[in-house]
């Protein structure tokens, strides 16, 4: 066996026991979560409970009193009353305090059982969260192992540079995907998790309180249901616009920079000039990407109150412009934070297209795409 065929052995091992090792910890994080909703349900079933025994402790308390003191008038006037009648007066001033005892007992578990809880749901929020952060770093060190940068290789000369910017990749990747993962778990799972929670309440409500309480709970259950299912929608088009597919490139970049524009405050103008046509799908998603990329980094770093967009189809190519009117930078000094733009001659390059960045301090920066059409030679 050759040097080189025990060094890949080597690696695919280390790599499986990686991977092992990730998904590992990935379960022990989806089962503390699954256990900290369980606790949750439970913490406020027993909160209920809680308040309902003090609520009947009160009202024993105030029987219990009654009781008392109808035993002592009793016992102090013994010669008036019968037998019959000291023993029945005796027995329920003894019932009331058997009960109130039992609530008592009653309310002291319940209250110690919701200490605990409450404990063990803070330790299981601190043991998801360092398991999500694990599970993050291992898989940093599982994608770094497992991706092939030989292309990025051949980009970057230096060995340095190369490892760098793999790195990049890499992280901007895990960032992007744990962000979704947060958003998913705080916006949707968090809001199907509570609808559980309230759908089951709402039985105990119609009959504790009545049809007008219950439906009152209905509809706010069904306004939580609409908000969530708004929030996949909003989620499920930062992957992809589905519009893409269905309408083309230009209705869906239009729908997208008018919904930027809202969500941002600033102000963004789009036009398409030439005529439009159907590209291939990897070109449309590219050129997407792109405009998403370049009004997201102006927005992020430039802080304009304008940006254009525009696009212009050619027999042979397709220019993409854009520009704001935001701070601006040296286009020659190589920033920190600049992996924006890095990411973007990337995609450019893939296309065999041109990118070319004009940006002056305190005027703004215009962003110059040329990308050629897809042709047979190609």
């Amino acid at each position: 066996m050759s040097g080189q065929t025990v060094l890949e052995d080597i690696i695919e091992k280390t790599i499986h026991t990686v991977g092992q090792s990730r998904e590992q910890i990935f379960e022990i994080s989806e089962k503390s979560r699954q256990e900290y909703v369980s606790l949750q349900k439970e913490l406020l079933e027993i909160r209920l409970k809680v308040t309902r025994v003090i609520e009947n402790t009160d009202k024993t308390e105030l029987y219990a009193k009654y009781a008392r003191n109808r035993l002592a008038e009793v016992s102090k006037n013994f010669e008036e009353y019968s037998t019959k009648e000291v023993q029945a007066v005796y027995e329920q001033a003894n019932n009331y305090q058997v009960e109130l005892a039992v609530l008592r007992h009653e309310e002291l578990q319940l209250r110690e059982r919701r200490d605990t809880i409450e404990r063990r749901i803070v330790d299981l929020g601190d043991t998801v969260e360092r398991a999500e952060q694990l599970a993050g770093q291992m898989s940093v060190v599982f994608n770094f192992l497992a991706q092939d940068l030989k292309n990025v290789g051949e980009v970057i000369q230096s060995a340095k540079e190369k490892q760098a910017f793999g790195l990049k990749i890499i992280e901007a990747q895990e960032a992007e995907r744990k962000r979704l993962s947060r958003e998913i778990h705080d916006g949707p799972a968090q809001m199907m998790a509570n609808v559980m929670l309230r759908s089951e309440l709402i039985e105990r409500i119609h009959k504790e309180e009545g049809i007008d309480e219950a439906l009152k709970e209905i509809r706010s259950l069904k306004e939580m249901v609409r908000s969530s299912l708004a929030e996949v929608r909003r989620i499920i088009y930062d992957l992809r616009p589905m519009a893409l597919d269905d309408l083309g490139l230009m209705p869906t970049l239009s729908k997208y920079l008018k919904n930027f524009e809202e969500h941002h405050q600033v102000i963004v103008s789009f036009a398409a000039l030439g005529k439009e046509q159907r590209l291939p799908q990897e070109f449309e998603v590219a050129m997407f990407r792109l405009v998403q990329e370049g009004v997201q980094n102006a927005c992020k770093h430039a802080e304009p109150t304008q940006i254009q967009v525009k696009i212009e189809f050619q027999k042979t190519k397709v220019i993409l412009v854009i520009k704001d009117n935001g701070k601006g930078f040296d286009p020659s000094t190589v920033k920190e934070g600049s992996f924006g733009l890095m990411g973007m001659k990337e995609r450019v390059n893939m296309l065999k297209g041109d990118l070319n960045i004009q940006s002056h301090l305190n005027v703004g920066t215009t962003l110059l795409i040329q990308i050629p059409l897809m042709t047979d030679e190609s």
